[in-house]
């Protein structure tokens, strides 16, 4: 368990984007290409909550730490995109 509070977002980080990519390329292709939908179902509840769990660290962090408004919205738009918060850990490592 993290001791900060950006090795937390990083951690939270991590979790979200992996729920991400076993939404998109598991349970997604599940519900269109077999119809197994139940998979969606889990996997998206499990995300969802998993990015509102990082938005609101993110603005933990952001008020604690005094980030611009510029990292703010990277990291934000980073945790949307497949991969981008593998991206985003690398480059919160520095900082934890």
């Amino acid at each position: 368990m993290s001791k900060t509070s950006i090795g937390l977002l990083r951690q939270v980080g991590i979790i979200e984007g992996i729920s991400y990519l076993l939404l998109l390329f598991i349970a997604m292709p599940l519900k269109y290409l077999a119809d197994i939908p139940i998979f969606v179902t889990i996997f998206g509840m499990a995300h969802g909550v998993l990015f509102v769990l990082f938005v609101l660290l993110l603005f933990f962090v952001w008020v604690k730490h005094r980030w611009s408004i510029f990292k703010v919205f990277a990291a934000f738009i980073a945790s949307l995109l497949p991969f981008g918060t593998f991206v985003l850990d690398s480059r919160l490592r520095k900082e934890s």
